[in-house]
Order: C-alpha cells, then sequence, then structure tokens
C-alpha cells in the first residue's frame, strides 16, 4: 500500500520558503528603485528548474560571504515571487493578478524553462482577461509571437484568428511594417482572412518596400526605382506570393495593382494569372498552389474552420473552387428550442442551407446541405404528381458526418443519385 500526503508536503516547502534561516541563496529581481530581494535554496531551485540546474553551476555563480547573489533585473518582484511560491509548493494561484502581470509571469516561465507553467497560465489568459488582451493587442501579439510556438501555442491561435476576424485594423498599422515575416507567413496562408485580396497585396508591397534594404523611407517612389530595386523586391517577397489568391482579384484591381510588379512575380505564374483573366478559365496545367477562396467565418459552436472548407469543397464539387461564401447563423437549437416547429419558423424560406447536428454525450457531428434551401418545408413540403406524392430534391443536396470536430480523415457524404 502507497500512502500520498502532497498536501502535507507543499505546505512544510511553503513553510521553508517563509520561515527558513538556513537559505544560501539571495535573488535580486527588478531594477532601480523597484529591487527586491527573495532568499531560496540552492539544492530546491536546482531540482525544480533546469535553468536554476544550469545557472547555480559552480563555474557561474557569484558568492559573498559564502551566499549566492543571483540578479535578474529583467523579472519583477510580483511575477517572481509567483514563480518562487511555485517552485516550492507545485501551487500557482492566478485569481488576484491582472493581465499584464501573467503575461510578464508567461514571459518569465520561458526564460526559466518552467515548461508546466505554459499552459494554465495560456488558458487563464484566454478565460479571465480576454478585455485586457483586446486593449493591448499589438503589445499582446508582437511578445506572444516573441515566444515559442510549443509554449505559446494557444495564444499565437488566438491572436491569429483575432487578426483574420478583423484585419484592417492591423494591417493598416504602423506595427504590421515591422511584422516578423514569419508571422506574416502564417497569416497569409490562413483561408479565413477576412480581407479582400487586393488590399492583402496592398499591405504585402508596403511591408516588402519597408523590409528591403534600400528601399522603404530611403527610396519609396517606384518611378524611381531601377531593376535591381524590383530584384530586392523580388528577393523579400517572393516566399509569400503562392500564398495570394490572384484569381480572387477583380480585372481593375489587377491591372492596377498587380500588374506594375510583374517584375517581382515568377514569370511562370504572371502568364497564368493573365490567361485566367483574359479568358475568364484556368490553365489546364498550372504552377498555382491550388488556394481556396479566403471563406468567412462561420458562427458555429458545432465545427471549425478546417471542417468549414471540406464542406465547401464537397458543395462546389471541385479541389480547386472559385465561389465565395458567407454563412448567417439563422436557427440555433440552444437559443431557438429544438423542436420542428421552430426549426419550420426559422428555416422556411431561406435559400442555399447547411443543417449541423452534434450527438449528445458523443463528438460525432451529422450535416446535410440544401442548394435549394427549405422553401418546400410545411405545406409545400411534397407536390403531387398523378396522385402520388414527390419529395423536391436536387442533385447538388448531400448529407454528411465527422467523427468530430478535428476530423478530416474519417468523413463521411453521401449524395443523391438521380434516374436510378
Amino acid at each position: 500500500m502507497t500512502s500520498i500526503f502532497h498536501s502535507g508536503l507543499s505546505k512544510d516547502f511553503s513553510s521553508i520558503l517563509n520561515d527558513a534561516d538556513d537559505y544560501n541563496v539571495i535573488i535580486q529581481v527588478d531594477k532601480n528603485n523597484n529591487i527586491k530581494e527573495f532568499r531560496a535554496h540552492s539544492v530546491i531551485l536546482r531540482a525544480r528548474s533546469r535553468y536554476f540546474k544550469s545557472a547555480l553551476s559552480s563555474e557561474w555563480i557569484t558568492k559573498k560571504n559564502n551566499m549566492i547573489i543571483f540578479n535578474k533585473p529583467n523579472i519583477n518582484s510580483t511575477v517572481f515571487d509567483i514563480i518562487l511560491r511555485y517552485i516550492y509548493t507545485g501551487e500557482l494561484d492566478l485569481e488576484k493578478y491582472l493581465g499584464k502581470d501573467l503575461l510578464e509571469l508567461l514571459i518569465a516561465s520561458d526564460e526559466l524553462l518552467l515548461e508546466e507553467l505554459f499552459e494554465p497560465i495560456q488558458e487563464y489568459l484566454l478565460k479571465n482577461h480576454i478585455t485586457w488582451i483586446q486593449e493591448n493587442f499589438n503589445l499582446f501579439f508582437h511578445i506572444v509571437f516573441k515566444l515559442s510556438d510549443y509554449d505559446c501555442d494557444k495564444l499565437q491561435k488566438f491572436c491569429l484568428e483575432s487578426i483574420c476576424e478583423n484585419p484592417k485594423p492591423f494591417f493598416t498599422s504602423k506595427d504590421f511594417l515591422s511584422l516578423d515575416k514569419s508571422v506574416l507567413y502564417r497569416l497569409l496562408e490562413r483561408d479565413d482572412l477576412q480581407i479582400d485580396e487586393s488590399e492583402i497585396w496592398d499591405c504585402l508591397i508596403k511591408w516588402g518596400i519597408e523590409q528591403t534594404p534600400g528601399l522603404g523611407s530611403e527610396n519609396y517612389d517606384r518611378n524611381e526605382w531601377n531593376n535591381e530595386d524590383y530584384e530586392a523586391l523580388n528577393n523579400t517577397l517572393n516566399p509569400f506570393i503562392p500564398l495570394i489568391r490572384f484569381m480572387e482579384i477583380v480585372p481593375n484591381n489587377f491591372n492596377y495593382k498587380i500588374r506594375p510588379y510583374k517584375d517581382i512575380i515568377p514569370n511562370k505564374i504572371y502568364k497564368e494569372i493573365e490567361e485566367f483573366y483574359n479568358k475568364g478559365t484556368f490553365p489546364k496545367i498550372t504552377t498555382l498552389p491550388a488556394l481556396p477562396p479566403r471563406t468567412g467565418k462561420i458562427d458555429s459552436k458545432i465545427i471549425k474552420q478546417n471542417l468549414v472548407k471540406i464542406i465547401l469543397k464537397w458543395i462546389n464539387k471541385e479541389d480547386y473552387w472559385t465561389s465565395r461564401y458567407k454563412f448567417d447563423l439563422i436557427y440555433r437549437g440552444s437559443i431557438d428550442g429544438i423542436c420542428t416547429e421552430s426549426f419550420k419558423n426559422k428555416c422556411k424560406g431561406q435559400i442555399e442551407s447547411l443543417v449541423l447536428i452534434k450527438v449528445k454525450q458523443t463528438n460525432r457531428i451529422f450535416g446535410g446541405y440544401s442548394s435549394i434551401g427549405f422553401n418546400s418545408i410545411g405545406d409545400n413540403l411534397l407536390s403531387i404528381y398523378n396522385g402520388s406524392q414527390r419529395f423536391y430534391y436536387s442533385s447538388n443536396n448531400f448529407i454528411f458526418s465527422f467523427e468530430n470536430d478535428e476530423d478530416t480523415q474519417n468523413m463521411r457524404i453521401s449524395r443523391i443519385i438521380v434516374n436510378v
């Protein structure tokens, strides 16, 4: 039999932190008039943190009167107090702290290699400090993306989704021009970026000019550029060109915005784009990546954006689609009531419609698409032909299922078969 007494152990270690007189480390944090000293035990610090295990090794430490003196001026006292209590007790209490403190705690946890803290800090910020994040979004965004993708994946995902929902304020801000290229790439590759493709192109060009040595504020007038300037801009923007959905840009904007920068677009790609605008059809053989139009966000508590893309492919019956869709929520069972009458009242008379159903106490998702909507709900559901009843149908309609909201492998689709 094994008995575990973690709560008592945590309490005892807390008393060691607060009352012990045998400490051998003094840690000085913050700077100027805010410097504060914390007393700790090297054996506990090294056992609980890979960072301190290395930093307190004999070759790095500074001693004074047999006491290890350690300085961390880039961490403030509020944050270090949280960290030290976690190291000693294994407990993390985030309730009384501001969003700013928690963001700094995340930064310090990253520096001190306290991976165990990344998940709870991210979840608490997203659950309890959304307003603060939104009010300080640019600061928050840039800090979060300086941390590693692994450490900060949830906050990075939140930031990207927030920008995609309302991109213009961010894309037109001064901060955008200094955006790291890896973050810009992650934004432009998303299918849910809610901004006109020609505006994306405009912003990309401005970013590229600012990022290219010899251009920017030194040489912003394109009329003064030479071949070397275009070549330099091409080198900067080359990784991003395949992410632009050129086929979504209307002809006037193509002539006005894209054609002047012909020299920075690979020749084969440019010829294919021209063929599309001249003939209105895609080339039979294309080097353009098969990117779909950027899709609108769907207001659903059942499916995520990755499944929306699959459903849109089914609607278009193609892997390469050119149709743009906007989703409007007209009926939600949790709000409007789960009953036939409520469904009829909300959905009757609607045009193309998508129905999503999640099975209670499971992750399974069922759904259906009607290209003719639900105009026939109610009295007109059936038409009478030679005394017999007949349902309205369309060969474009289908039903489908997913195992869960992440499932992109085991989905099923069943279409209507006509005249069989």
